[in-house]
């Protein structure tokens, strides 16, 4: 039976109880130089000396232009013997200092492990990654998870810290001929003399980071968005919202907030710092900015798009890759009811709404459709503006809050006096999803415990919590469904109270009437306002909307896992060549936008082709 028939539930070992005195450094030196020996000699029917046979490793373009999670000793034996030749993987070390050194961790009860980050190179760059060693019965210490990421290509280095770029003019190609500065910029960012290697549709938090980091690795671009101005992806969305990170976490690629930046973001505040990142990231783009058509070339490996500027003036683009910055979430999921044209209130999609400030709604009765996090962030503002809120719940929603569950999950990691964030995003990232939901379990009861007032409270009113398949929570809810869930900022003491009503309807709504909503169970609600707070569409539907069909049908749907456990087409191949989804939270976002560029840029490096990554992705 596979991962995905089993639902991506696995059991985590049991590792002795009783270790005693023990040098972690030593022990997983000595596991990685067996591991180096093993690599170099390609003798990989002798990997069950240093791998357990139920083990795993998960690699981000190191071994294979693609992310690849590999389980079972006989099943990674076979992975290396087949890319290990190709990749060369080698020189591999220990972290020698700061906290992911070799040290001895505990995640869950019955289970001990050695982890580090290490560092490595291939045939073609360098990168870093994660190993967790665990003991055996017989006492010995072997990889229960590897983890490998290529970081950067050799001959193709960043120009960060002492590879800066110089910045006088005499420096720059082509000299004082060419123009200072700000004159190259006023030319690049029009792209007159040149098409972009890339097109970004989208700049939001995918398509900017994606910009710095093709900037960085000299790969020109060009980003395009439908709206007026940076950052009113977040600026036009409805008043109060805030992000649901903390700082620490939301940082973008090469650009941390400063010091005193709040810790959970006010909408508008982000889309300000997006444009202010724009522009001290030297990013080109066009806003009010649409696209007409799409075409590809398969034979010239080229598109060919049509955008239309807010002027009216069209433009014709050749890029020879598009990435797709859209938004994860895709097209609003607006359903229909029957009789819903008599209903005589108002009824909109939960992507519609601004503020309930902005009307008289104090009395109103409001009916919130849906239970996730914009579902409870409409209910809180019409409730605050005198509303008489009710939330209709289908199935239940796993529930944590910002105060405490949030900052437990980063305890250790992306928090204030934590690690550098490079090391934290290695450690977020190491375990392969199916052992990160396992740990999961073991987190959700810990925050369940600490939250335990509040969660009685919703229950208590009637509120159905649902702490996911085996109980893993809010990790497990955003890889696979990307909702299902609600991060408290607010609106769970108001449902625990009684402020906000709460009504259970599983098999959900039968029809509209003049007056509110007849459920399928036969109760009734009467309703001023209906809210569809029913979520969004996979993001491959804004494809198929823009683009057409020829294009979409190419594409693979986004989001959840595939077989082995990794994320479906985003940040990764698409399906179709040269097509690019970008997407996620504001982490995310910075994590991954460093591994799509990298892919990229190993194809205009000439590394690769687009042909051999495709054909990769399907193995």
């Amino acid at each position: 039976m596979s991962l995905a028939q089993r639902n991506y539930v696995i059991q985590l070992p049991k590792t002795p109880s009783s270790i005693g005195p023990l040098d972690p450094r030593a022990i997983a030196q000595r596991w990685i130089t067996d591991l180096e020996v093993l690599l170099a000699t390609g003798n990989y029917s002798q990997l069950g000396r240093v791998f357990h046979e139920d083990s795993w490793w998960r690699d981000m373009l190191a071994l294979v232009w693609d992310f690849r999670t590999i389980q079972g000793c006989a099943k990674i034996q076979d992975f290396l013997a087949a890319n290990q030749p190709r990749a060369g993987l080698s020189a591999l070390r220990l972290q020698h200092e700061g906290k992911f050194q070799p040290r001895m961790e505990s995640p869950a009860e019955g289970l001990n492990w050695i982890n580090s980050i290490i560092f490595f190179e291939t045939s073609v760059g360098r990168g870093s990654g994660v190993i967790h060693l665990t003991q055996n019965d017989a006492g010995e210490w072997k990889a229960y998870a590897m983890y490998t990421t290529l970081q950067e290509l050799k001959e193709f280095e960043e120009p960060l810290g002492i590879r800066r770029a110089y910045g006088t003019i005499e420096t720059m190609p082509g000299g004082l001929n060419q123009g200072n500065w700000l004159e190259r910029r006023q030319r690049t960012i029009e792209f007159k003399e040149e098409e972009p290697t890339t097109l970004i549709v989208g700049a939001g938090q995918a398509g900017l980071n994606m910009g710095a980091r093709l900037n960085s690795l000299g790969i020109s671009h060009l980003i395009v968005d439908r709206n007026e101005h940076i950052g009113d992806n977040w600026r036009k969305r409805y008043r109060t919202l805030v992000t649901h990170d903390p700082a620490e976490f939301t940082h973008m690629a090469y650009l941390p907030f400063p010091k005193n930046w709040p810790q959970f973001t006010p909408k508008d505040k982000l889309a300000d710092w997006f444009e202010a990142y724009a522009m001290i990231m030297e990013l080109n783009v066009w806003v009010h900015t649409s696209i007409k058509s799409a075409d590809y070339d398969d034979a010239q490996k080229q598109w060919t798009v049509v955008v239309v500027r807010g002027d009216g003036s069209e433009r014709i683009l050749r890029p020879r890759h598009l990435i797709w910055c859209t938004g994860h979430s895709g097209e609003p999921l607006v359903p229909s009811f029957e009789n819903q044209s008599q209903f005589k209130g108002t009824v909109y999609h939960g992507s519609q709404h601004t503020d309930a400030s902005h009307y008289d709604v104090a009395g109103k009765k409001v009916v919130v459709v849906g239970t996730g996090n914009s579902g409870h962030d409409i209910a809180q503002n019409y409730c605050e503006n005198g509303a008489q809120v009710t939330m209709l719940q289908r199935r239940g929603t796993y529930v944590i809050t910002v105060e405490k569950g949030i900052f437990m999950m980063h305890e250790g990691q992306h928090e204030d006096h934590g690690p550098p964030t490079e090391e934290a995003d290695l450690l977020h990232e190491c375990l392969p999803f199916p052992v990160q939901f396992a740990l999961g379990e073991h987190f959700t009861r810990r925050v369940a415990h600490a939250e335990q007032d509040l969660l009685s409270g919703l229950e208590k009113a009637g509120f159905a919590l649902d702490f996911g398949v085996n109980g893993a929570g809010l990790g497990r809810a955003y890889m696979t469904r990307g909702g299902g869930y609600y991060i408290d900022v607010g609106c769970s003491p108001l449902i625990a109270s009684g402020k906000i009503k709460v009504k259970r309807s599983p098999e959900g709504i039968s029809h509209f009437t003049e007056s509110g909503l007849v459920l399928k169970d036969g109760s009734a609600l009467s309703a001023d306002v209906v809210v569809l707070a029913t979520g969004y569409d996979n993001m491959r539907t804004t494809v198929r909307k823009v683009l057409g069909d020829r294009v979409a049908d190419r594409c693979r749907d986004v989001w959840d896992l595939d077989e082995e456990g990794e994320i479906n087409a985003m940040w990764r191949p698409s399906g179709h060549p040269g097509f690019w989804y970008m997407g996620g939270n504001l982490a995310l976002c910075r994590i991954y936008s460093k591994f799509l560029a990298l892919q990229i840029k190993a194809i205009e490096a000439g590394l690769v082709s687009d042909e051999q990554i495709q054909a990769q992705a399907k193995l």
